[in-house]
Order: C-alpha cells, then sequence, then structure tokens
C-alpha cells in the first residue's frame, strides 16, 4: 500500500520529532520474523520507553537528515526496523536482548551521541546498565563513608561505655 504525499510528510514529520528527542538510534533488518515475535518485540520495547517502527528506508532518510542520525542515512537498506530512545541504553538493550533470543533479528547498527555504531558498539551500548541502576549505584557509593564512619563512631562509643552498646535516639 503507497502513501499519498500528505502521509508520507505525516510520516517524515513524526519520525523528525522522535528523532529530535531521542539519544539513541538502533538499526536491524527483521527478514523472516514472525508476526507473533514481532508484536512481542514492539510490547518489551513499548514498555520500555522505545518507540519501535518499520519505516520506508527513503522516508527515514528524509526524517534524520540533518539530525545527529545522519551519520547511518548509508546503512538504511533493506527491510529496517528502528529503535529510537530517549535513554541512552534502553534501545540498544531491547533489540540486543530479543536477538539473543531470536537469530532472524540482525542488528546492523545504530547511532548515539552523533557517532555511527556497528553491530558490536550496539551490543556494548547494551551491556551498559540502565539510568536506574546506575543511580543506584552512586548512591550506594555515596552511602558508604557515611555508613562505615557511623559503624566505626558506634564501636567507639560501645567501647567508651565499657561493652555497653550506646543508646539509640
Amino acid at each position: 500500500m503507497s502513501l499519498n504525499r500528505s502521509e508520507k510528510e505525516a510520516v517524515i514529520n513524526e519520525v523528525t520529532s522522535l528523532a529530535a528527542k531521542a539519544q539513541t538510534l538502533v538499526i536491524a533488518e527483521y527478514r523472516g520474523i514472525t508476526v507473533a515475535d514481532m508484536t512481542k518485540l514492539r510490547a518489551d520495547a513499548r514498555s520500555k520507553g522505545v518507540s519501535l517502527s518499520v519505516l520506508k528506508n527513503t522516508l527515514a532518510r528524509r526524517a534524520v537528515a540533518g539530525s545527529q542520525f545522519d551519520v547511518v542515512a548509508d546503512q538504511m537498506t533493506g527491510p529496517l526496523v528502528y529503535g529510537f530512545s530517549e535513554d541512552a541504553v534502553a534501545a540498544a538493550k531491547v533489540v540486543a536482548d530479543f536477538a539473543k533470543t531470536n537469530d532472524k533479528l540482525v542488528i546492523r547498527g545504530g547511532a548515539f551521541a552523533g557517532k555511527s555504531l556497528d553491530v558490536n558498539g550496539v551490543k556494548e551500548l547494551a551491556n551498559i546498565p540502565s539510568k536506574d541502576v546506575l543511580l543506584a549505584q552512586l548512591c550506594g557509593l555515596l552511602m558508604s563513608p557515611i555508613s562505615r564512619t557511623a559503624v566505626v563512631l558506634g564501636a567507639l562509643a560501645a567501647k567508651k561505655g565499657e561493652g555497653e552498646p550506646a543508646a539509640e535516639a
């Protein structure tokens, strides 16, 4: 089914707005994937804030022209699924995790921070912990010296009190 000019412009505008908000673009070839598997992939992507679309490559090239994702315009050939995400690693994680269990999905590349990524670059990006995990690790690192100091001060107070634990406030 071909699109008329106004429908094409609407698709280009929608993808342009996705690209403007996104940090990462992942491109994967979906040839041979069943409809049920593709539906599962889209549901997983949607739950993680990734916009996954099958687009005409010419429309996708026009939509990313002039954006940070223009560096992968030459890779936009064949039956592709495009994953845009505002979270830097979400699109790479969704596509890489699905590709581990379904060999029909072939990662072709992607773009992050205006730089083109190859297959290995996308996989490395997918291995980076999510923003929430990184924030939790940072909080743990910041709390560690404070909790150690509290333990040492508690031990000193207990020793001073001749073995009696310090009263809790």
